[in-house]
C-alpha cells in the first residue's frame, strides 16, 4: 500500500485536485493522506475545508500557516511558517509521496519540507508560463519533484528541457477539466446562488444574463491593486450587465484590492454586483456555464472557460503567456478597454470548447500513475 499525502492549500487548488482526491481514494493499493493548509483554513477565503470535508474527504491534518498582512513581506515569511509545520506533518504521516499543485508560495513551502524530509514529490500543473512571480515558482518546485503531471503537450516539453526525464513526465491533462466535463452538457443554472450559498449584496435575476468576475492581485504590481480593482469595477458599471464577483486570494496586494470593493460597495450598495466568498467547485463551473462571460485575471478564465466555450476578458499580466484556447480576449487595466472587451465577448457569444487543457480524464490518469510508477527514493533503498 503506497501512502499518498495530498497538500491543499488555497480555493483553486481544491478543484484542480478534487478528482485526483476521488480516484487516489478508489485506487486498491493506494492509501490517501489529506493535508489542508494556509488560506483554505480560513473563512475570509471562503473555509474550503469545510467544502473538503462535505465532499466526504477525511482532513488527517490542518495546517496554519498564513502571516497577517497581504505583502511580499507576510508571502515570503508565510513560506517559511509552511515549511516548518508541513515538516511537522510529514513526519508524523510518513508517505510515500506527496502531492502539491501548482505554483502558489505555499506550494514551494509544500515542495521543500517534502523534499528535505527525503520524501518524493509528485507536482500537478508544471511546466506552464505565465510571465509573473508565480512561473519562477511553479519551475523551482518542478527541480524539486520527482514525478510531474503537465497538462499539455507544450508543458511536457518545457519540463523535459528543465533537465527532467522522459519517463518522470506524463501528460495527463488538469484534473480541473474532469470537473468542467461532467457539466459541459448542462448549460442551465440548477441552483440558486443566493440561496445556497449568501454573500452581499444584490440579489440578481440570473435568468436575464450576468458576468462572472474574479480578479487577483498581481505580487508584482501589489501596490496597485486598488487601483487595477477600480478600473475593473467602473467597466463593468459602464457595461450594465449584473455581476457575480468573487473575492480575491491571498496573494499580496489582496488589502487593497479587498478595500476596493468594499468602498465600492458602501459607495453603490444598489449596483447590480454580489459578492461571493467561495463555492463549491461545480456549483462554481455550473455558475459560469451558464454565464455570459467572465472577466478577471484568473487562470479560471484560461483553463476551464475554453473547455466550456465561455467568452473571457483577460486583465493585466497575470496571465499573460499562459496557453489559451480561442475564447480569451487580453486586454490592459483600463476601464475603456475593459468595458469594450466586455461588450465585444458579449456579442460574440459561446466559443466551441477546446481541449487544450485535458479531456476530462486527468484525475484516474494521474492516481493510476502514482500507484504504478518509480519513486525516486525508492532506488536509494537499494544502495
Amino acid at each position: 500500500m503506497r501512502r499518498v499525502c495530498v497538500v491543499v492549500t488555497a480555493r483553486p487548488s481544491y478543484s484542480r485536485i478534487k478528482t485526483v482526491l476521488d480516484a487516489i481514494a478508489t485506487q486498491p493499493e493506494l492509501e490517501l493522506q489529506l493535508v489542508v493548509a494556509a488560506s483554505a483554513l480560513l473563512d475570509r477565503y471562503g473555509s474550503v475545508v469545510d467544502q473538503i470535508e462535505a465532499d466526504g474527504f477525511l482532513v488527517d491534518t490542518s495546517v496554519y500557516m498564513v502571516l497577517e498582512g497581504e505583502n511580499p513581506t507576510t508571502m515570503a515569511k508565510t513560506t517559511g511558517i509552511g515549511i516548518m509545520e508541513l515538516s511537522t506533518a510529514f513526519h508524523n504521516l510518513k508517505p510515500d509521496v506527496v502531492v502539491t499543485v501548482a505554483d502558489r508560495f505555499e506550494t514551494m513551502a509544500t515542495a521543500i519540507a517534502a523534499s528535505y524530509s527525503n520524501i518524493p514529490v509528485a507536482h500537478i500543473q508544471g511546466g506552464e508560463v505565465t510571465g509573473s512571480i508565480d512561473e519562477k515558482v511553479r519551475h523551482a518546485v518542478t527541480k524539486l519533484a520527482d514525478l510531474h503531471f503537465v497538462s499539455t503537450d507544450l508543458a511536457g516539453d518545457r519540463v523535459m528541457r528543465m533537465g527532467e526525464a522522459k519517463d518522470k513526465v506524463f501528460v495527463t491533462g488538469c484534473p480541473s477539466i474532469d470537473l468542467a466535463a461532467t457539466i459541459a452538457g448542462a448549460p442551465e443554472l440548477d441552483f440558486d446562488p443566493f440561496r445556497r450559498y449568501g454573500g452581499v449584496g444584490e440579489w440578481i435575476d440570473v435568468e436575464d444574463g450576468y458576468l462572472v468576475v474574479m480578479q487577483h492581485p498581481v505580487t508584482t504590481e501589489h501596490r496597485l491593486a486598488r487601483r487595477h480593482i477600480e478600473e475593473t469595477l467602473a467597466a463593468v458599471r459602464r457595461v450594465g450587465l449584473p455581476a457575480l464577483w468573487f473575492w480575491p486570494n491571498v496573494d499580496a496586494g489582496s488589502d487593497g484590492t479587498s478595500s476596493g470593493l468594499r468602498a465600492f460597495r458602501e459607495q453603490h450598495p444598489h449596483e447590480p454586483i454580489h459578492f461571493f466568498k467561495n463555492m463549491a467547485p461545480t456549483d462554481f463551473l455550473k455558475l459560469l456555464l451558464a454565464s455570459k462571460g467572465i472577466v478577471g485575471n484568473s487562470s479560471v478564465a484560461i483553463r476551464e472557460c475554453s473547455f466550456l466555450g465561455v467568452p473571457a476578458v483577460n486583465i493585466g499580466g497575470r496571465q499573460r503567456m499562459r496557453e489559451r484556447g480561442g475564447n480569451v480576449l487580453d486586454v490592459g487595466y483600463s476601464a475603456d478597454a475593459i468595458a469594450n472587451a466586455t461588450r465585444q465577448q458579449l456579442e460574440h457569444g459561446p466559443y466551441p470548447p477546446s481541449n487544450l487543457y485535458g479531456d476530462g480524464k486527468a484525475g484516474i490518469r494521474i492516481a493510476e500513475r502514482l500507484e504504478t510508477a518509480p519513486l525516486t527514493f525508492d532506488k536509494q533503498l537499494t544502495y
